[in-house]
């Protein structure tokens, strides 16, 4: 059996069940991102089994970009969870069948309670799709499964019309790097968009050396500092050492380098930011110099280190 064929005839299917979700989209996906765009509410995802798990993600994807939203299990709903919903809220129900029978039986109240329904659904006729006030076609040729039983290529449609709906109610809504920032403090974004150098400095104790200082006084206070650099302090200022400066000097001194002091290995003047700048403009700056590390100063005095 050629397990690489079979893997690849399942990349091919679900590349082409997205492919053709191109052609699908009509009136219907604007209606639907006009109508959550003007909501007052916020956008409730609902599905069923793998339908659910999808809808999971959505809902998520859409929180986490703009649009405030919420999964609901359909049976959890149906047992008290729909007195979370707003009659300005937005509902999304996924069912790949249109005729999932714990997503129609809430339909009745979407109805009655006045909400927007958007059904995405591979069944355009179906029982879901009538019901709708808009409809995204998620429709595959088949399943990746070759029994056709298995949601695969289903799922990975409807994931990908989630995240075409989701990216573009983020370009309508003008969303922001620092407002995805805010939802994701904890994130390597977040510290980039949202930290100060003063929050993400390292201040003491500092690697400083003099500028007499050995060579095995330098490889000690790098060592013991454990920023990969000894920080010199000179009459104009500071200088700096790396430990990729100690392995140059090896190559170019060999024995000789354990006669260098401080003075002679330094960087004069190297790179540095200020205590109140932002950690976005830190890492633009390392970036932008090959570096790891940047000396911070407060009114022109080291108050610290800040690395990658």
């Amino acid at each position: 059996m050629n397990y690489l064929e079979i893997a690849k005839d399942v990349f091919d299917i679900e590349a082409q069940a997205v492919s053709q979700l191109s052609t699908r989209l009509d009136s219907q996906f604007n209606l639907a991102v006009e109508t959550i765009l003007q909501a007052k509410g916020r956008v409730v995802v609902c599905g069923m089994g793998k339908s659910g798990q999808i809808g999971r993600k959505i809902a998520a994807t859409l929180a986490s970009t703009g649009t405030p939203s919420f999964f609901m299990h359909p049976g959890e709903a149906y047992h008290g969870d729909l007195g979370m919903i707003a009659k300005e809220d937005i509902f999304i129900a996924i069912s790949n069948s249109g005729e999932t029978e714990e997503v129609l039986k809430l339909l009745s109240f979407l109805k009655e309670n006045g909400n927007f329904l958007i059904g995405m659904t591979g069944g355009i006729t179906s029982s879901l799709a009538k019901a709708s006030n808009a409809v995204l076609n998620v429709s595959v040729e088949k399943e990746a499964c070759p029994l056709q039983l298995a949601p695969t290529a289903s799922t990975t449609a409807t994931l990908a019309m989630g995240d075409a709906l989701a990216v573009t109610l983020m370009k309508a809504r003008d969303f922001k790097p620092e407002e995805f920032a805010r939802f994701h403090p904890g994130g390597s974004l977040g510290r980039r968009l949202l930290s100060r150098v003063q929050d993400e400095m390292v201040s003491t104790p500092l690697p400083l050396v003099s500028l007499s200082a050995s060579f095995a006084e330098v490889v000690d206070a790098i060592s013991s500092g454990q920023l990969g650099i000894a920080i010199v302090e000179t009459e104009q200022g500071y200088g700096i050492i790396t430990d990729g400066d100690i392995r140059r000097g090896f190559t170019r001194h060999k024995k000789d380098v354990f006669d260098l002091n401080a003075a002679q290995m330094m960087t004069l003047n190297p790179k540095s930011i200020d205590i109140s700048a932002k950690m976005a403009d830190a890492f633009m700056l390392m970036e932008q110099n090959n570096i790891t590390a940047l000396l911070v100063l407060n009114e022109g005095k080291l108050a610290g280190i800040v690395k990658k």
